[in-house]
């Protein structure tokens, strides 16, 4: 039975995160992201770890992919008109992506080959316990949690900027009503 419900998320998971890269409308992969990370919290109560499940629902369900929503909200993705001149590189696009994934996935077999294939060993207590998360997470990992931080609230600035409207072209002083210059 437990098996069972591994392939059935792990499809799901696999699909839904299909759908994130390769779908068009924004709101609908952000959705799809939502599931995806729902069953990668699911896979992780199954290999016993259920703290890291619900944070992964929390954290990750919860607060990112709602910052992505508002930020897709705020840039008024779907309302903008697309033109032509906005897909005319696609082709190189798509040909230096297929590149770089060739070369990852190259550079990837290369490091698993001289290395070889790391043991793998069934998780113990100690190593999805609340403690040794926290202790390894607030020491070890301090610096890239704090950097996590400050990208995620500088990607919030970055929206917000973008976001803004250019300012019109008109008057270079503005009038109020009575006809005084403000």
């Amino acid at each position: 039975m437990e098996m069972l419900i591994f392939l059935l998320f792990a499809a799901l998971a696999l699909g839904s995160s299909l759908v994130v890269v390769l779908h068009r409308n924004p709101i609908y992969a952000t959705i799809s992201l939502v599931l995806t990370l729902f069953c990668v919290a699911v896979l992780f109560v199954l290999l016993g770890a259920p703290f890291l499940g619900v944070l992964q629902v929390l954290i990750y369900t919860g607060a990112i992919v709602v910052l992505f929503l508002f930020v897709i909200m705020l840039l008024n993705i779907q309302k903008q008109g697309r033109d032509e001149s906005a897909f005319a590189g696609q082709g190189l696009q798509a040909a230096g992506a297929i590149g770089g994934a060739i070369v990852f996935f190259l550079l990837v077999g290369l490091a698993l080959w001289r290395s070889g294939l790391p043991e793998l060993h069934p998780l113990t207590a100690d190593l999805v316990a609340l403690k040794g998360l926290s202790r390894d997470l607030f020491a070890e990992y301090l610096l890239p949690f704090e950097i996590v931080g400050l990208l995620l609230l500088v990607a919030v600035i970055g929206a917000t900027v973008v976001a803004r409207k250019p300012p019109e072209d008109g008057p270079a002083t503005k009038t109020n009503p009575e006809g005084a210059e403000l």
